[in-house]
């Protein structure tokens, strides 16, 4: 180990860890006293005192997020594969987090939520340092720290060991990462560049790799794997392609409704078909004017004999067109102005073409053009007098549509912190290359302090965001409740994602504004993540309520 180590490193930072975490608990009952009234919280103070409350849920993530970052490395250790990379990146990881949470956390771009903000003077905010703190803000993120892990992955064939201690695990990562390689990474840009559906013989291949079965029962047909599996497989395809790296979840939001949600009879119908990809699905949620806000849900649903009746528009339905299944959340109470009355429909559909995207009577739909994210392509949606059998309607029962949904988001975002990851080491890996090969003033650009200090940074956060969702996975596979994990790992990996992709494009200048450079698809998909399966300020008023409310943590 080189002089830049800090001696006791794992000690270090337990120590550093408890004293960071008294601090959270400091901020907790600062911001709670801002957000309650008589002991609850208050919506309106909450709403009043929003920045504070979103804050809390960074500082929280950031808190939770060097717990498993801890965590990762004793278990390195333990299996003596604890090396001087991956001790690094633990240090500048502490260095880092911690310079920032006692300074100001980016909740975004324009957005630092400092100490003052969540109510911590600066005595307080001092009462909780210690030597080991300071040695760590002091001496773990170091210019000489980043030139040093910079040269540990200069060449791009070792980014630090994930930390999978199932031999399956590793042999699933190995498996997608070379269908990525000779598959995906030779065609996504040009995918991207002529906005085309992923070729049908790439989604067919999928499908004979289990990804669409993939945590179904075996029951069913699927393959009855964990969630740390699907973050695997998941994060691989992302890092080809988001849009491969996507297909898997609709069938996986399909899977967990008729899993949990449905009738013996529909789970033995539907879930068989979709495990196989015999049948790809379309989640059908969002309308023009709810977004989040799917207790104002309009469009309806009425029992006519056998069918149901469906009537309004839905929008940012990705994949629509070429789906054969739809989950669609319609209102089948009139009398409801809530989440009360929805319900969530199994709606088949004819698989549409080219030329006829959307041949179903009662049904229309236009396409969505957008900056990235293209291989499944995003659509509108009218119904009108469209016919859903009303053996369809998901467990049988009228007016559980939203809980139904709920129960599906832990796993949701689970698998979308994956893509997160896999966006963050393509986008990192991207930048990587290039800079070796990028030649100015007599030398690779990767030489210089700047340019491979942004590319170990990138190395660093890319694997604090792969160990909290890998955390928020083992959590959902254990059977514990994990939507406050599964929305931090969201949070976080979203942001890291985008960072490094914006980084990614700094470092090829001018070319990476170009076109031609796939890091300029790269940057469009990224920022995508931020905002789907619940932006970054859902996720931060979900992680808040949740913590402050004292149902959790």
């Amino acid at each position: 180990m080189t002089a830049i180590l800090l001696p006791d490193l794992i000690p270090t930072c337990e120590k550093a860890l408890a004293v960071v975490d008294k601090l959270r608990l400091v901020a907790k009952d600062s911001v709670t006293a801002m957000v309650s009234k008589g002991g609850k919280i208050d919506s309106a103070l909450f709403e009043a005192n929003q920045t504070a409350a979103h804050g809390y849920a960074w500082l929280a993530t950031y808190v939770a997020a060097l717990e498993q970052m801890l965590g990762w490395a004793k278990r390195l250790e333990a299996a003596g594969k604890l090396g001087e990379l991956e001790t690094l990146m633990l240090q500048a990881a502490y260095g880092e987090y911690l310079c920032q949470i006692h300074g100001g956390i980016p909740m975004s771009q324009g957005e630092i939520i400092r100490p003052a903000d969540l109510g911590l003077d600066s005595p307080t905010r001092h009462a909780h340092t210690s030597a080991e703190t300071s040695a760590l803000m002091h001496g773990g993120c170091t210019a000489a720290v980043r030139t040093r892990i910079a040269e540990l992955v200069r060449d791009g064939h070792h980014f630090g060991d994930s930390g999978l201690e199932d031999e399956t695990l590793v042999l699933i990562r190995d498996q997608f990462r070379s269908f990525a390689e000779n598959e995906v990474i030779p065609h996504a840009h040009e995918w991207h560049l002529k906005d085309e559906l992923i070729p049908i013989e790439v989604v067919d291949h999928v499908a004979e790799m289990g990804v669409f079965g993939l945590t179904l029962p075996e029951e069913y047909g699927g393959l009855g794997l964990g969630k740390m599996s699907m973050c695997v497989v998941t994060e691989e395809l992302s890092r080809g392609y988001i849009g491969v790296g996507s297909l898997g979840t609709r069938s996986e939001i399909a899977g967990e409704l008729i899993r949990l949600g449905g009738t013996e009879e529909q789970k033995q119908e539907w879930l068989p078909k979709i495990a196989t990809g015999e049948i790809l699905p379309t989640a059908v949620f969002t309308e023009p004017n709810t977004g989040s806000d799917l207790g104002s849900l309009r469009t309806r649903a009425v029992k006519d004999g056998d069918s149901y009746v469906v009537t309004g528009n839905k929008t940012w339905i990705t994949h629509a067109a070429r789906t054969d299944v739809m989950t669609l959340l319609v209102r089948t109470d009139p009398a409801t102005k809530d989440w009360k009355g929805l319900s969530m429909m199994l709606a088949p559909k004819p698989r549409g073409t080219e030329d006829n995207p959307f041949p179903a009577e009662g049904m229309t739909g236009g396409e969505i053009k957008v900056l990235g994210y293209r291989g499944m392509k995003e659509y509108e949606l009218g119904f009108d007098g469209f016919k859903v059998p009303a053996a369809n309607l998901l467990g049988g029962v009228e007016g559980q549509g939203f809980k139904q949904l709920m129960e599906t988001f832990e796993s949701a975002r689970i698998q979308t912190a994956a893509r997160a990851v896999g966006v963050a080491q393509c986008a990192m890996e991207t930048g990587l290359k290039y800079a070796n090969d990028r030649v100015q003033f007599g030398k690779p650009i990767y030489e210089f302090p700047r340019v491979g200090g942004k590319i170990a940074w990138m190395a660093v956060e890319t694997m604090i965001a792969r160990q909290l969702t890998y955390f928020s996975a083992r959590e959902k596979d254990e059977g514990h409740r994990c939507d406050i994990e599964a929305g931090m790992a969201k949070l976080l990996a979203a942001r890291v994602a985008w960072a490094n992709a914006d980084n990614a494009l700094q470092v090829h200048g001018g070319n990476g504004y170009a076109e031609e450079y796939p890091i300029s698809r790269v940057l469009c998909d990224a920022r995508i993540l931020n905002i789907f399966e619940g932006a970054a300020e859902i996720q931060a008023q979900v992680i808040a309520r949740g913590l402050l409310s004292g149902a959790r943590g």
